[in-house]
């Protein structure tokens, strides 16, 4: 399987992915530089964490007109796979591939921690091996975090069961003390109503490697790889 992991100028965790993605778990991953054209014959796109081009104007906005983004929308529009992690889920919004949007932290502040996140379906290429109420331990690291939805549209993601993570407490509990961005319905993750593209805030890259101490994160990995190995 051929990973393509997409670098926008002041993407920083583009790096922490390929390494996973490589030495983890032992698969082909490219790095597409944002000017690129050419998507390289990759499998599967992940825009990674950081801040695409210093986060001006707002998260995302400048870097969904990348020339390489062109490219991305038509590979998820043919029902190609994609992933957008922090800055990456919200470069895919700016870009209408997923709904709503993600705003400024209430506190206006970057927040940078571990978070507790509650699966809410199996039915998606990056839960495929999670089960529904499972909790997963998965560092935050953002100051545009808050994901905001009109009511309509978050109705829709609920009744077309697209919510993929909710925030929670280390029980699995939705408590307000432990949604960190005071996310709409304690939303940390979704994907499209054609189940191809991905977004979450939280990053599983941080928590995918024995050394750290955590390895929630290689869960997510695994299931797409399992899931599309049996593809």
């Amino acid at each position: 399987m051929k990973f393509g992991v997409v670098v926008f100028p002041g993407s920083n965790c583009d790096h922490d992915m390929i390494y996973v993605l490589k030495k983890l778990m032992d698969q082909e991953v490219m790095a597409l530089w944002h000017k690129e054209k050419d998507l390289q014959g990759c499998d599967f796109i992940i825009l990674p964490g950081g801040f695409s081009y210093g986060d001006y104007l707002r998260s995302g906005a400048i870097a969904r007109f990348s020339p390489i983004m062109e490219q991305v929308i038509a590979f998820a529009q043919k029902g190609g796979y994609v992933l957008g992690i922090c800055n990456g889920f919200q470069i895919l919004c700016e870009a209408h591939l997923l709904p709503g949007a993600l705003l400024h932290n209430p506190n206006h502040r970057f927040m940078c921690h571990n978070a507790f996140i509650r699966c809410e379906t199996d039915n998606a290429l990056v839960t495929r091996t999670l089960s529904p109420g499972q909790v997963l331990k998965i560092p935050i690291a953002h100051g545009e975090g808050r994901y905001y939805a009109p009511e309509k549209t978050l109705r829709s993601l609920n009744d077309q069961d697209q919510v993929l993570f909710r925030y929670c407490d280390e029980t699995g509990n939705l408590n307000p003390s432990h949604n960190p961005n005071n996310s709409e319905e304690y939303i940390a993750g979704i994907c499209n109503e054609n189940r191809n593209v991905f977004g979450m805030m939280p990053h599983p890259e941080r928590a995918a490697d024995p050394e750290l101490g955590n390895t929630d994160g290689l869960l997510v990995f695994e299931g797409i790889l399992n899931a599309m190995i049996k593809e």
